[in-house]
Protein backbone atom coordinates (compact mmCIF):
# COMPACT_ATOMS: atom_id res chain seq x y z
CA UNK A 1 0.00 0.00 0.00
CA UNK A 2 1.13 3.41 -0.45
CA UNK A 3 0.10 7.26 0.89
CA UNK A 4 1.40 10.35 -1.09
CA UNK A 5 1.68 13.45 1.29
CA UNK A 6 1.26 16.83 -0.07
CA UNK A 7 2.55 20.36 1.68
CA UNK A 8 5.24 18.42 3.51
CA UNK A 9 7.82 20.46 5.31
CA UNK A 10 10.51 19.82 6.94
CA UNK A 11 9.53 20.15 10.53
CA UNK A 12 7.18 17.59 9.47
CA UNK A 13 9.49 14.98 8.02
CA UNK A 14 10.72 13.49 11.26
CA UNK A 15 6.83 12.66 12.72
CA UNK A 16 6.59 11.25 8.60
CA UNK A 17 9.36 9.31 8.95
CA UNK A 18 7.83 7.44 12.08
CA UNK A 19 4.94 6.55 11.45
CA UNK A 20 6.14 5.34 8.15
CA UNK A 21 8.98 2.81 10.38
CA UNK A 22 6.02 1.99 12.36
CA UNK A 23 3.82 0.62 9.52
CA UNK A 24 6.33 -1.42 7.10
CA UNK A 25 3.49 -1.95 5.10
CA UNK A 26 3.41 0.92 3.71
CA UNK A 27 5.52 3.41 1.09
CA UNK A 28 5.24 6.74 1.83
CA UNK A 29 5.59 9.22 -0.66
CA UNK A 30 6.08 13.12 -0.04
CA UNK A 31 6.51 16.41 -1.55
CA UNK A 32 6.48 20.21 -0.36
CA UNK A 33 4.29 21.35 -3.26
CA UNK A 34 0.58 21.60 -2.63
CA UNK A 35 -2.31 19.53 -4.40
CA UNK A 36 -2.53 21.49 -7.85
CA UNK A 37 -4.08 19.73 -11.83
CA UNK A 38 -0.43 19.61 -12.12
CA UNK A 39 1.12 17.45 -9.06
CA UNK A 40 -1.96 15.47 -9.03
CA UNK A 41 0.08 13.21 -11.31
CA UNK A 42 2.42 12.86 -8.48
CA UNK A 43 0.29 10.53 -6.76
CA UNK A 44 -0.19 8.37 -9.26
CA UNK A 45 -0.09 4.73 -8.39
CA UNK A 46 -0.99 5.49 -4.20
CA UNK A 47 -3.72 4.13 -2.76
CA UNK A 48 -4.67 7.58 -0.54
CA UNK A 49 -3.34 11.25 -0.18
CA UNK A 50 -2.85 13.63 2.71
CA UNK A 51 -2.51 17.18 2.09
CA UNK A 52 -2.48 20.69 4.20
CA UNK A 53 -3.09 23.80 2.18
CA UNK A 54 -4.90 26.98 2.81
CA UNK A 55 -5.63 27.23 -1.13
CA UNK A 56 -8.97 25.98 -2.86
CA UNK A 57 -8.74 22.24 -3.54
CA UNK A 58 -9.91 22.24 -7.03
CA UNK A 59 -11.97 20.05 -8.59
CA UNK A 60 -9.69 19.46 -11.58
CA UNK A 61 -6.92 18.08 -8.92
CA UNK A 62 -9.45 15.95 -7.54
CA UNK A 63 -10.62 14.10 -10.65
CA UNK A 64 -7.03 13.43 -11.94
CA UNK A 65 -7.20 11.77 -8.37
CA UNK A 66 -10.13 9.99 -9.05
CA UNK A 67 -8.83 9.18 -12.36
CA UNK A 68 -5.71 7.12 -10.51
CA UNK A 69 -8.26 5.31 -8.37
CA UNK A 70 -7.60 7.12 -5.19
CA UNK A 71 -10.77 7.83 -3.37
CA UNK A 72 -9.40 8.31 -0.03
CA UNK A 73 -8.25 11.91 0.93
CA UNK A 74 -6.77 12.98 4.83
CA UNK A 75 -5.93 16.24 5.85
CA UNK A 76 -3.51 17.44 8.22
CA UNK A 77 -5.62 20.36 9.49
CA UNK A 78 -8.98 20.92 10.63
CA UNK A 79 -10.99 23.22 8.47
CA UNK A 80 -12.22 21.78 5.40
CA UNK A 81 -13.70 25.04 4.11
CA UNK A 82 -11.55 25.13 0.92
CA UNK A 83 -13.41 21.72 -0.47
CA UNK A 84 -15.71 21.94 -2.30
CA UNK A 85 -18.24 18.62 -1.40
CA UNK A 86 -19.96 18.63 -4.73
CA UNK A 87 -16.32 17.60 -6.04
CA UNK A 88 -15.61 14.75 -3.46
CA UNK A 89 -19.41 13.27 -3.70
CA UNK A 90 -19.22 13.68 -7.48
CA UNK A 91 -16.02 11.37 -7.95
CA UNK A 92 -17.22 8.97 -4.99
CA UNK A 93 -14.07 10.54 -2.71
CA UNK A 94 -13.99 10.43 1.37
CA UNK A 95 -12.08 12.80 3.74
CA UNK A 96 -10.75 12.75 6.98
CA UNK A 97 -9.58 15.99 9.29
CA UNK A 98 -7.60 16.28 12.45
CA UNK A 99 -10.36 17.53 14.57
CA UNK A 100 -7.87 18.05 17.84
CA UNK A 101 -4.14 18.37 17.27
CA UNK A 102 -2.85 20.16 20.03
CA UNK A 103 -6.02 23.22 21.49
CA UNK A 104 -3.79 23.83 23.68
CA UNK A 105 -0.89 25.47 21.17
CA UNK A 106 -4.04 27.54 19.55
CA UNK A 107 -5.20 28.80 23.22
CA UNK A 108 -2.08 29.35 24.29
CA UNK A 109 -1.72 31.93 21.41
CA UNK A 110 -4.96 33.43 21.69
CA UNK A 111 -4.48 34.65 25.10
CA UNK A 112 -0.69 35.48 24.70
CA UNK A 113 -2.35 38.01 21.85
CA UNK A 114 -4.32 39.41 23.97
CA UNK A 115 -1.71 39.88 27.00
CA UNK A 116 0.49 41.39 24.78
CA UNK A 117 -2.33 44.39 23.77
CA UNK A 118 -3.78 44.66 27.35
CA UNK A 119 0.18 45.56 28.13
CA UNK A 120 0.51 47.62 24.93
CA UNK A 121 3.88 45.35 24.36
CA UNK A 122 4.18 46.50 20.49
CA UNK A 123 4.26 50.44 21.60
CA UNK A 124 6.74 49.39 24.49
CA UNK A 125 8.60 47.74 21.53
CA UNK A 126 8.79 50.90 19.58
CA UNK A 127 9.92 53.03 22.51
CA UNK A 128 12.59 50.50 22.87
CA UNK A 129 13.83 50.58 19.59
CA UNK A 130 14.14 54.33 19.68
CA UNK A 131 15.71 54.31 23.05
CA UNK A 132 13.06 55.83 25.28
CA UNK A 133 13.23 53.29 28.56
CA UNK A 134 10.38 54.80 30.74
CA UNK A 135 7.31 53.78 31.85
CA UNK A 136 4.54 56.29 31.16
CA UNK A 137 2.12 56.60 28.89
CA UNK A 138 2.08 52.73 28.16
CA UNK A 139 0.18 52.17 31.19
CA UNK A 140 -1.48 48.57 30.79
CA UNK A 141 -4.45 46.42 32.21
CA UNK A 142 -4.83 43.40 33.96
CA UNK A 143 -6.61 40.25 33.27
CA UNK A 144 -8.44 40.17 36.32
CA UNK A 145 -10.24 43.54 35.60
CA UNK A 146 -11.28 42.13 31.95
CA UNK A 147 -14.81 40.36 31.05
CA UNK A 148 -13.73 37.97 28.08
CA UNK A 149 -16.04 37.05 25.90
CA UNK A 150 -15.40 33.34 24.15
CA UNK A 151 -17.22 32.82 21.11
CA UNK A 152 -17.28 29.19 20.47
CA UNK A 153 -16.25 26.74 23.13
CA UNK A 154 -15.27 23.64 21.45
CA UNK A 155 -12.29 22.06 22.34
CA UNK A 156 -9.78 25.38 21.79
CA UNK A 157 -12.61 27.89 23.27
CA UNK A 158 -13.14 25.68 26.21
CA UNK A 159 -9.01 25.52 26.79
CA UNK A 160 -8.99 29.25 26.20
CA UNK A 161 -11.80 29.82 29.21
CA UNK A 162 -9.46 27.84 31.09
CA UNK A 163 -6.42 29.90 30.74
CA UNK A 164 -8.17 33.09 31.43
CA UNK A 165 -10.07 32.16 34.13
CA UNK A 166 -6.50 31.28 35.94
CA UNK A 167 -5.38 34.80 35.49
CA UNK A 168 -8.93 35.60 37.03
CA UNK A 169 -10.70 37.58 34.21
CA UNK A 170 -14.18 37.22 34.02
CA UNK A 171 -15.61 34.68 31.16
CA UNK A 172 -18.94 34.75 29.19
CA UNK A 173 -19.58 32.47 26.32
CA UNK A 174 -21.77 32.32 23.39
CA UNK A 175 -22.35 28.80 21.14
CA UNK A 176 -25.24 27.54 19.33
CA UNK A 177 -23.92 24.11 21.09
CA UNK A 178 -23.90 24.16 24.73
CA UNK A 179 -21.08 22.66 26.72
CA UNK A 180 -22.19 20.96 29.79
CA UNK A 181 -19.44 21.90 31.81
CA UNK A 182 -19.52 25.69 30.99
CA UNK A 183 -23.38 25.46 30.93
CA UNK A 184 -22.90 23.89 34.68
CA UNK A 185 -20.55 26.91 35.21
CA UNK A 186 -23.60 29.67 34.32
CA UNK A 187 -20.91 31.28 31.77
CA UNK A 188 -23.55 31.03 28.73
CA UNK A 189 -25.29 34.18 27.34
CA UNK A 190 -28.39 33.60 25.34
CA UNK A 191 -27.08 36.45 22.56
CA UNK A 192 -24.16 37.35 20.79
CA UNK A 193 -25.68 41.08 21.25
CA UNK A 194 -25.48 40.73 24.78
CA UNK A 195 -21.80 39.11 24.63
CA UNK A 196 -20.85 42.13 22.39
CA UNK A 197 -22.45 44.29 25.02
CA UNK A 198 -20.63 42.89 28.05
CA UNK A 199 -16.71 42.01 26.28
CA UNK A 200 -13.83 44.20 27.01
CA UNK A 201 -12.33 41.50 24.74
CA UNK A 202 -13.96 39.49 22.12
CA UNK A 203 -11.81 35.93 21.28
CA UNK A 204 -13.38 34.03 18.30
CA UNK A 205 -13.14 29.93 18.04
CA UNK A 206 -15.95 28.67 16.00
CA UNK A 207 -15.42 26.99 12.41
CA UNK A 208 -16.63 29.10 9.14
CA UNK A 209 -19.38 28.16 7.73
CA UNK A 210 -21.66 30.37 5.03
CA UNK A 211 -23.82 31.69 7.43
CA UNK A 212 -21.05 33.12 9.89
CA UNK A 213 -19.27 34.74 7.25
CA UNK A 214 -18.49 38.11 8.53
CA UNK A 215 -20.41 38.07 11.16
CA UNK A 216 -18.04 40.76 12.81
CA UNK A 217 -19.42 43.42 11.10
CA UNK A 218 -20.43 47.07 11.14
CA UNK A 219 -23.50 46.48 13.10
CA UNK A 220 -22.16 43.62 15.18
CA UNK A 221 -18.94 46.56 16.03
CA UNK A 222 -21.41 48.98 16.67
CA UNK A 223 -23.02 46.88 19.72
CA UNK A 224 -19.43 46.45 21.72
CA UNK A 225 -18.24 48.76 24.29
CA UNK A 226 -15.85 51.08 23.33
CA UNK A 227 -12.28 50.43 23.00
CA UNK A 228 -12.97 46.63 22.91
CA UNK A 229 -10.25 43.98 21.80
CA UNK A 230 -11.23 41.39 19.32
CA UNK A 231 -8.81 38.15 18.99
CA UNK A 232 -9.32 36.30 15.30
CA UNK A 233 -7.20 32.73 15.82
CA UNK A 234 -10.29 30.93 13.82
CA UNK A 235 -10.85 31.92 10.56
CA UNK A 236 -10.45 35.50 9.15
CA UNK A 237 -13.61 35.52 7.16
CA UNK A 238 -15.38 35.53 10.44
CA UNK A 239 -14.50 39.07 10.35
CA UNK A 240 -15.29 42.03 7.84
CA UNK A 241 -11.75 43.99 7.00
CA UNK A 242 -13.28 47.12 6.26
CA UNK A 243 -15.57 47.29 9.37
CA UNK A 244 -12.15 46.10 11.59
CA UNK A 245 -10.46 49.03 9.69
CA UNK A 246 -13.49 51.52 10.22
CA UNK A 247 -13.80 50.44 14.25
CA UNK A 248 -9.90 51.09 14.58
CA UNK A 249 -10.19 54.40 12.73
CA UNK A 250 -12.81 55.67 15.11
CA UNK A 251 -11.42 54.14 18.17
CA UNK A 252 -14.40 52.05 18.34
CA UNK A 253 -11.91 48.86 18.38
CA UNK A 254 -9.33 49.71 20.68
CA UNK A 255 -6.86 46.78 19.57
CA UNK A 256 -6.77 43.46 17.20
CA UNK A 257 -4.65 40.48 17.89
CA UNK A 258 -4.89 38.69 14.52
CA UNK A 259 -3.72 34.99 13.53
CA UNK A 260 -6.02 34.80 10.54
CA UNK A 261 -6.97 37.47 8.09
CA UNK A 262 -9.60 37.42 5.02
CA UNK A 263 -7.84 37.12 1.96
CA UNK A 264 -4.80 36.28 3.87
CA UNK A 265 -2.99 33.89 0.93
CA UNK A 266 -2.16 37.25 -0.71
CA UNK A 267 0.31 37.70 2.24
CA UNK A 268 1.07 34.87 4.36
CA UNK A 269 3.87 32.41 3.72
CA UNK A 270 6.25 35.19 1.38
CA UNK A 271 9.30 37.03 2.43
CA UNK A 272 8.85 40.73 1.65
CA UNK A 273 11.47 42.64 3.07
CA UNK A 274 9.02 45.30 4.46
CA UNK A 275 5.43 45.84 5.53
CA UNK A 276 5.49 48.67 2.77
CA UNK A 277 5.64 45.71 0.57
CA UNK A 278 2.81 44.12 0.96
CA UNK A 279 0.51 43.73 -1.82
CA UNK A 280 -2.69 43.25 -0.04
CA UNK A 281 -3.67 47.58 1.22
CA UNK A 282 -6.07 46.35 3.70
CA UNK A 283 -3.64 43.70 5.47
CA UNK A 284 -0.74 46.48 5.05
CA UNK A 285 -3.64 49.30 6.61
CA UNK A 286 -3.70 46.93 9.31
CA UNK A 287 -0.16 45.45 9.39
CA UNK A 288 1.11 49.40 9.86
CA UNK A 289 -1.35 49.83 13.45
CA UNK A 290 0.64 49.65 16.41
CA UNK A 291 -2.80 48.14 18.15
CA UNK A 292 -2.82 45.60 15.76
CA UNK A 293 -1.04 42.25 16.35
CA UNK A 294 -0.80 39.89 13.42
CA UNK A 295 0.62 36.52 13.11
CA UNK A 296 1.00 34.81 9.82
CA UNK A 297 -1.47 31.92 10.65
CA UNK A 298 0.80 30.07 13.66
CA UNK A 299 -1.03 29.54 16.34
CA UNK A 300 -1.33 25.86 16.08
CA UNK A 301 2.30 26.04 15.15
CA UNK A 302 4.18 23.61 18.03
CA UNK A 303 6.05 20.44 18.37
CA UNK A 304 3.11 18.95 19.91
CA UNK A 305 0.66 20.20 17.01
CA UNK A 306 2.50 19.00 14.07
CA UNK A 307 2.94 15.76 15.57
CA UNK A 308 -0.17 14.97 16.27
CA UNK A 309 -1.28 16.57 12.83
CA UNK A 310 0.89 13.84 10.76
CA UNK A 311 0.09 10.85 12.97
CA UNK A 312 -3.80 11.54 12.74
CA UNK A 313 -3.53 12.15 9.53
CA UNK A 314 -1.57 9.36 8.43
CA UNK A 315 -3.41 6.62 10.66
CA UNK A 316 -6.59 7.94 9.35
CA UNK A 317 -5.87 7.35 5.73
CA UNK A 318 -4.63 3.96 6.61
CA UNK A 319 -8.19 3.00 8.03
CA UNK A 320 -9.69 4.91 5.01
CA UNK A 321 -7.89 2.67 3.17
CA UNK A 322 -8.14 -0.96 4.52
CA UNK A 323 -12.08 -0.19 4.80
CA UNK A 324 -12.63 0.76 7.79
CA UNK A 325 -14.42 3.91 8.88
CA UNK A 326 -12.52 6.23 11.08
CA UNK A 327 -14.37 8.87 13.68
CA UNK A 328 -12.98 11.66 12.04
CA UNK A 329 -14.88 11.25 9.03
CA UNK A 330 -16.06 14.16 7.49
CA UNK A 331 -20.21 14.33 6.69
CA UNK A 332 -19.80 15.56 3.39
CA UNK A 333 -23.64 15.17 2.93
CA UNK A 334 -24.15 18.58 4.73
Amino acid sequence: MKIFAYGIRDDELSSLRKWEAAHPDFEVGYTGDTLTPDTAALAEGSNGVITLQTTPYEREALERLSEYGIKSISIRNVGFDNFDFKDLNDFGMKLTNVPVYSPNAIAEHTVLLMGRLLRRVPEVDVKFDNGDFTWAPTIGREYREQTVGVIGTGHIGRVVIKILQGFGAKVVAYDVYHNADIEKQGLYVDSLEELYKQSDIITLHVPLFDSNKYMINDEAISQMKDGVIIVNCARGELIDTDALIAGLDSGKIGGAGLDVLDNENSVFGHKWGSIDNLPNPKIKNLAERINVIITPHNAFYTETAVHNMITVAFDSNKALIDGETPNNLVDTSK
